[in-house]
């Protein structure tokens, strides 16, 4: 595997070498570069640092991983692939993601899944092992967004206005949601067995980049939120 030194190289310059080298690559002295991986596919990027915004942007196939934290929409409106972050990810992670997954270990920032949607097969996931920033979910129209709450130091597994206009997807919380305020146009209620099945390759797929032991995840119990059928949002989106 080749290995690019970006310490000293603005993202132009990285980029460039990026889109001009062949194979798997390792990126060492990352600190705030934008759009690493954009539009890439079937190869792996490893990540040491701090990549900048836009990680993975238009993702269509391939890895990433990151050995450290990422900054701000990390897998915006990736189409296939995996990003993986061993560490915190910024602001509005998966915007508008069409498929592919992101499992972060950390906690995620505001507005985490915004503009979520699915195609038929293409069903877009997004794991996030803390915590979650306010508006999470928000108008989410596909694709399943999974919240672990570990080691979130007793905070909420999500803070404020969680699936603000949500008119598709699935929000899993493994918490028992109480205190937690969710919109009138949101169902809520405890996950079944039906549930956990959906999402157990996820937190399996999880434990195995994380070191998370699999039986504790999924023996807890989890909140399931879904649109309401009445939700009066899916009239502005959906034809009918």
């Amino acid at each position: 595997m080749k290995t690019i030194d970006a310490a000293d190289l603005d993202f132009i310059e990285l980029n460039e070498m990026i889109r001009g080298s062949d194979g798997d690559l390792k990126i060492k002295g990352c600190l705030g570069q934008r759009f690493i991986g954009a539009g890439q596919g079937g190869r792996s990027l490893l990540i040491e640092g701090v990549p900048g915004n836009a990680l993975g942007a238009y993702l269509n196939g391939g890895r990433i991983e990151v050995f450290g934290n990422a900054q701000d929409a990390a897998g915006d409106t990736m189409n296939s692939g995996e990003i993986a972050v061993h560490g915190n990810i910024g602001d509005t992670a998966g915007y508008a993601m069409r498929g592919g997954a992101i499992y972060v270990q950390g906690n995620a920032g505001y507005r985490a899944g915004i503009h979520m949607k699915e195609y038929k097969e293409h069903v877009p996931v997004i794991v996030i092992g803390g915590r979650a920033g306010s508006f999470l979910g928000e108008y989410q129209a596909g694709g399943v967004i999974i919240v672990l709450g570990l080691h979130t130091d007793c905070r909420p597994i999500v803070s404020n206005f969680p699936c603000t206009g949500m008119h598709g997807g699935k929000l899993f919380l493994r918490s028992d949601c109480k205190g937690l305020l969710f919109p009138d146009q949101a169902r809520v209620r405890r996950a079944e067995a039906d549930d956990m099945a959906e999402i157990d390759p996820y937190l399996k797929r999880f434990c195995k980049l994380f070191g998370q032991d699999y039986k504790e995840l999924a023996a807890a119990e989890f909140t399931v939120v879904t649109p309401n059928s009445a939700n009066p949002y899916r009239q502005l989106y959906v034809a009918n």
